[in-house]
């Protein structure tokens, strides 16, 4: 990681986070769902909380990409998942209901 990067990493876990705006739309506060994951000002229960309300978000951008609309990072979902997963386990990745919204299995 690059000294920038570093010094990216130490303010996004040292600052205050605006916990409303992160839980009415998470990707205006944070950059990735790494960031979330790794930030030291929130607790557990308020990771993933943010990080389930992203997923519901990249959920409904995969199902309006699938049915034509532009947009929608193909990666999000799988890194949201990720992050959870690191939170709290248990989350297939790999794989995922057989509805539109894609429900995801959690053991």
């Amino acid at each position: 990681m690059t000294v920038a990067g570093l010094a990216n990493l130490f303010l996004m876990t040292s600052q205050a986070v605006n916990l409303e705006q992160a839980l009415v739309d998470p990707a205006s506060v944070f950059a990735t769902p790494e960031d979330v994951a790794a930030h030291a000002g929130l607790t557990r229960e308020q990771k993933i909380e943010i990080l389930k309300l992203w997923e519901y978000d990249a959920c409904e951008a995969e199902v309006a990409t699938e049915e034509g609309m532009p947009g929608g990072d193909g990666d999000l979902l799988r890194r949201i998942l990720l992050a959870l997963d690191g939170l709290i386990g248990g989350i297939d990745v790999g794989d995922s209901g057989p509805t539109k919204h894609h429900a995801l299995l959690r053991s």
